[in-house]
């Protein structure tokens, strides 16, 4: 069979019929009176052997060696080839990734485009300063890759990238969020933090009924992230997670501010006063006794005055006196404003 027949049968150019011979790979074993390659049945054979190989990724020199070595050893060679097949297809699925975080910022223009890549490319970066600097930088160049954002924030271990990662998705103003709630949902708990973390850095609806779900969360600082940020924007159902801070003393201080914030917000101060007296009666714990008196000076209206009045002859001298100086500091504060008015 002539090589010209040889390709249209076999799908293989004359091309490279004739770099297999060059290489010594398919050497056609007979020639024509006028010196044309002649392929027999053995060399179409040998043909189909080698394109076989090839499908499995075999390199020229590597289909020649496993035809012509007596000893050659498959198994070492389809190892390598596994383990190469699968570093393309990680890479491919990386390259596809990122695609898809392109595409989904939908950019205008081809710069934008570039923008959006040269700030995925830093978000691998090893240099946490990198990163950060990436973030911050990127302004309003071009749209948010928000799910790259979100991927990466859930990942983060550097607290300055976290913080810029946050800040830009904030600036997003929410389309981050149905990721952000699967990271929420995570066994992991540092994931489950950081979710939690950016969410609150929201301040949308849709966000605020995740982080009403992340108070019931079964981590304490999940719920300190919600509770400030639930809090802070007068939704009282955070009260039980501030109380809860300010008892076990996680970030209390911030915890006794936003509960008197919703104090003044809301007709409910006497019964929070209520609740952190019950607090106090329960527990001989000399340091939670003192950052619930600490915290009742945060709360407005007589029924903390009252409580703030009776701890001053507490049997704890240190609560008692923490109690006088409060109660004292809001009576100065009281003949200054009376002394305003007067003067009015």
């Amino acid at each position: 069979m002539l090589i010209g027949e040889v390709s249209r049968r076999c799908g293989v150019s004359t091309r490279m019929l004739r770099h297999y011979d060059t290489l010594g790979l398919v050497t056609p074993t007979g020639r024509t009176s006028g010196g044309y390659r002649e392929y027999s049945a053995d060399d179409i054979r040998r043909l189909f052997h080698v394109e076989s190989l090839r499908t499995l990724g075999l390199s020229l020199n590597e289909a020649k060696r496993a035809l012509d070595e007596p000893d050659f050893a498959p198994a070492d060679l389809v190892g390598d080839l596994i383990r190469h097949t699968r570093q393309r297809i990680a890479a491919e699925e990386e390259l596809l990734t990122k695609l898809e975080h392109v595409d989904a910022a939908a950019p205008a223009e081809w710069d934008d485009a570039l923008h959006i890549v040269t700030l995925l490319r830093a978000l691998e970066s090893e240099s946490a300063a990198r990163r950060q600097q990436a973030i911050l930088s990127h302004g309003g160049k071009a749209a948010l890759p928000v799910e790259a954002l979100v991927e990466a924030l859930l990942s983060e271990d550097d607290p300055n990238v976290a913080g810029a990662l946050r800040w830009s998705l904030a600036r997003a103003a929410g389309p981050g969020l149905t990721a952000l709630a699967v990271g929420l949902g995570s066994e992991t708990v540092d994931v489950r933090r950081r979710a939690a973390a950016a969410i609150a850095a929201v301040h949308t609806e849709e966000a605020a009924a995740l982080l009403r779900r992340a108070l019931d969360d079964s981590d304490a600082t999940v719920r300190g992230y919600a509770a400030l940020a639930l809090g802070s924007r007068g939704n009282a159902d955070s009260v039980p997670a501030l109380l809860e801070m300010v008892v076990e003393g996680r970030r209390d201080v911030e915890a006794a501010e936003v509960l008197g914030l919703l104090a003044e917000l809301s007709p409910t101060a006497d019964d929070l006063v209520e609740v952190m007296q019950e607090e106090l009666d329960k527990t001989d714990h000399a340091p939670t006794r003192l950052r619930i008196t600490q915290a009742l000076a945060e709360i407005p209206g007589a029924a903390a005055r009252r409580a703030l009045a009776r701890l001053t002859e507490d049997r704890d001298r240190t609560i008692a006196s923490t109690a006088a100086a409060i109660v004292d500091t809001q009576d100065r504060g009281r003949r200054r404003r009376s002394s305003k008015v007067a003067e009015k």
